[in-house]
């Protein structure tokens, strides 16, 4: 659930007017809207909008893929704020004045996105950093925008015919959730330094150092990293890199980010990676995702369920992604988990995206009401993003064939013929154990049954939806028996001289039609989206 401040709601009126106006000025009502126009639309709409169209962009099948495409360019680019606006921010955080720690800030953005910029600096000691400064007010203007959002979703449920495929009060929550964890810099400075520990090992990647003196809730200082963007192919050919082998590192360290870490950066566009002295850098690890042990060992079942068409370890491995929040359909589960894997028919690991796994997961698990962790969310995002930027950098280099050579080398590591054969013997023995109590069991139950204890639960498949109609049917003809009672009861009022009385008519025969008039529009507004 959101938690956004009560006080955002007092000015969500002229959050909204501000809203009306941008759409009014791209004509929003007039003509086709092109892919450069929605993102031109979504640009001018504020920081949550740029948000949200980076989100949606990175969703397989949502958007036309020229949409989708336009969209992407959200993810670097965003009208810079005034410098002054800048020189401020950072007096405050610093409580001082800024010559006092500076010798010179480029009043140039080096990169601007939808919640902060960033700017060169030079420190007293002539140490080269960057500041990361966080967008004035930025989360109060988030805030309001989600609850207008969310507002205009509920508006257009209540007309909705038919529950779509996606769940937009989810992606809302995803975006939100994403959002509060990349406002907060203390917490990015947290997973810049968790970051560089597992990966210490590593001789080709790297991540800027934290200069924890200067950072803040909203201001974040780190290195100067004076590299070459990852998608900068020309510039990386003429230093003398091979981006072929630098794409299949990139590949292999993320796949080692989500099978050995459990802990991935969930948002690896171009921008984020740049190579500097024959060094894959990641910046901006705001956003991180999270995978429990567990989880990647259910997400690696289905990996590998999927491939053999194996619909019910698939099942298991969906309800250990997820939790359960009402009573399940164990039929309907598992012949949607089927459709799923027929749609896959002959993938192999070759083939298999695993961007468009995940978000199939995804879409089932909302259907049954299955909540999911928000790694595996962050996880689908990841892998389309990277398997994007290895497609734009070294068309050559798959993402699924380096996924699965290093699933295979790592079922190679963990297997042992020793751990496997003491787990054969233990359950082999609580099977055993088990089968001695099935005779003493079997009498246990004809004794009740003959004595007339044994009750049987019978749960008849499929009787489930019939009997929600009849609940329904019969709901409605209540509401219509008692919309009939009002109308004639307050008819009756009306003809008597009942106070007290407006306009010469007993207020409680009005107050009988208004609730009657109410409750008859409920009634016509379930029929029709029931039509």
């Amino acid at each position: 659930m959101l938690n956004i401040p009560q006080k955002t709601k007092y000015s969500s009126s002229r959050r909204l007017r501000e809203m009306i106006i941008v759409l009014r000025k791209h004509n929003i009502l007039r003509g086709n809207i092109t892919p450069e126009k929605m993102r031109l639309i979504l640009e001018d709409l504020g920081p949550t909008f740029v948000k949200l169209g980076q989100i949606l962009s990175l969703k397989p099948g949502f958007l036309p893929a020229d949409y989708a495409l336009e969209l992407t360019k959200l993810q670097t680019r965003a009208n810079p704020l005034d410098f002054a606006i800048i020189e401020k921010c950072l007096e405050n955080e610093y409580n001082k004045k800024l010559d006092a720690i500076f010798e010179y800030i480029d009043p140039e953005a080096l990169g601007s996105a939808s919640i902060a910029q960033v700017h060169k600096a030079t420190l007293k000691s002539g140490e080269k950093v960057v500041l990361k400064v966080q967008r004035p007010g930025i989360y109060d203007i988030m805030a309001k925008d989600i609850v207008l959002l969310k507002r205009a979703v509920s508006i257009l449920q209540l007309f909705k015919s038919s529950p779509g495929v996606l769940d937009f009060n989810a992606i809302l929550d995803e975006m939100w959730s994403i959002t509060k964890q990349e406002m907060d810099f203390m917490t990015e400075a947290e997973h810049i330094d968790e970051f560089r520990r597992l990966n210490s090992d590593e001789a080709f990647i790297d991540c800027p150092y934290v200069k924890h003196e200067l950072t803040t809730a909203r201001v974040l200082a780190m290195e100067y990293i004076d590299g070459i963007r990852i998608d900068e192919i020309d510039k990386l050919k003429s230093k003398g890199y091979n981006v072929e082998e630098l794409g299949f590192r990139l590949g292999q360290n993320y796949v080692k980010q989500i099978v050995d870490d459990g802990y991935f950066h969930a948002d690896p566009h171009p921008g984020n990676i740049w190579i500097k002295n024959g060094k894959i850098i990641w910046l901006d690890l705001g956003m991180m995702g999270r995978l429990s042990t567990k989880e990647r060992d259910a997400l690696k079942r289905a990996v590998f369920s999927l491939v053999q068409h194996d619909t019910y370890e698939m099942k298991n491995a969906v309800l250990t992604l997820g939790k359960p929040q009402a009573k399940l359909n164990h039929i309907s589960l598992y012949e949607d988990i089927d459709t799923l894997m027929n749609r896959y028919g002959d993938t192999n690991f070759q083939t298999l995206r695993l961007s468009e796994l995940a978000h199939d997961i995804i879409t089932v698990s909302r259907k049954h009401k299955i909540a999911i962790n928000p790694g595996l969310s962050m996880f689908a995002r990841g892998v389309v993003t990277i398997e994007s930027v290895l497609k734009i950098c070294c068309p050559d280099i798959n993402f699924i064939d380096i996924f699965s050579s290093y699933m295979k080398d790592d079922f190679k590591r963990n297997f042992s013929w020793q751990e496997e054969f003491t787990k054969f013997k233990r359950d082999s023995y609580i099977m055993l154990q088990k089968s001695l109590h099935l005779p003493e069991q079997v009498s246990d139950i004809l004794k009740m049954t003959m004595s007339g204890q044994t009750k049987v639960n019978l749960d008849v498949t499929g009787s489930e939806e019939p009997l929600r109609r009849l609940d329904k049917m019969i709901n409605k003809l209540i509401l219509g028996i008692i919309c009939s009672a009002l109308l004639l009861g307050s008819s009756i009022i009306c003809t008597t001289n009942m106070t007290p009385q407006i306009m010469e008519i007993p207020i409680l025969g009005v107050v009988g039609y208004l609730v009657a008039v109410f409750l008859s529009i409920r009634l016509m507004i379930n029929i029709y989206k029931e039509k």
